[in-house]
């Protein structure tokens, strides 16, 4: 199905249409989900920051250490849990931090790549200003005011927290439902066109790693394409209907091909036999 845009924004997902016309539904993480992952990076690298403090005054007391020293390793130690980590972490991992491990999101680019060192930096450069100079407030108040809940390192940099964690899925239908068995003994299921057959193969094999809404959306759409095809039209479960369509579909089609062969066979005698009176020389 072509499309115009190729990135269109929902309320909840982002599709996103690729090069190869593959359109893939991405869920942003919400605001709640973002806030949650930052408050435990902001503890773990802010922690982090003040155990080094801590040991140096410890160590500054017992080795006479110069405050000016002291001051500069406090500053290095600053930039090294603030910017140097978070950058090496989120590189390394391709978006992710123990923060956001534990919420099940990933920061990707706006066109769903992973992203590299300079969105890093970028994202933990500003993350000082906005997360900890503020502690979170600068970052929260750019969050809830655009759609996929971006903060300002997100906004410079051009990228966005991805949702990795989805509902449990439905496990795949494979041949005649059960509720409809009796409909497919006599159903008139005509020869679906090529590319919609492709389409609706394509969604049933894929199905199962589909978001639970886009598994809907989908099905409904090409069950009201496939049901031009198909007489009567069941009522229920879209995703059945195309199972149950494609199954009796496979069956037929099998069934005719059996008889198509069984008939051959019988003609392989004639078909690879020599004319009457004629002498086979072999």
């Amino acid at each position: 199905m072509a499309r115009e845009d190729s990135v269109e924004h929902d309320e909840d997902l982002q599709e996103l249409v690729t090069g190869e016309a593959v359109a893939l539904d991405l869920r942003p993480s919400s605001f709640v989900l973002r806030a949650a992952g930052t408050i435990i990076d902001f503890i773990v690298y802010f922690g982090s920051y003040i155990a080094i403090v801590i040991v140096m005054i410890t160590l500054a007391d017992q080795l006479g250490l110069d405050q000016a020293l002291i001051t500069a390793i406090s500053v290095v130690a600053l930039v090294l849990c603030l910017v140097v980590i978070p950058t090496a972490v989120e590189t390394l991992s391709q978006g992710k931090s123990l923060g956001k491990l534990a919420v099940g999101s990933r920061i990707v680019r706006d066109d769903g790549g992973s992203i590299g060192f300079r969105h890093a930096f970028i994202r933990a450069l500003t993350g000082i200003f906005e997360i900890f100079m503020t502690f979170g407030g600068m970052a929260a108040i750019i969050a809830l005011l655009n759609g996929r809940a971006k903060r300002l390192g997100d906004l410079v940099a051009g990228t966005y927290s991805q949702n990795e964690r989805v509902s449990k899925l439905v496990t795949p239908v494979y041949g005649v439902p059960t509720a409809l068995a009796e409909w497919a003994r006599t159903a008139d299921v005509a020869t679906l066109p090529d590319a919609l057959a492709r389409r609706v193969a394509a969604f049933l094999a894929q199905a199962a790693s589909l978001t639970p809404e886009t598994r809907e959306r989908l099905s409904r759409e090409l069950a009201d394409e496939v049901s031009v095809f198909v007489s009567p039209v069941p009522a229920g479960n879209a995703e059945l209907f195309l199972a149950a369509v494609v199954s009796v579909r496979r069956d037929r089609e099998s069934a005719a091909l059996d008889l198509e062969r069984a008939g051959l066979e019988r003609l392989a005698p004639v078909l690879g036999g020599m004319p009457r009176g004629f002498p086979d020389r072999g």
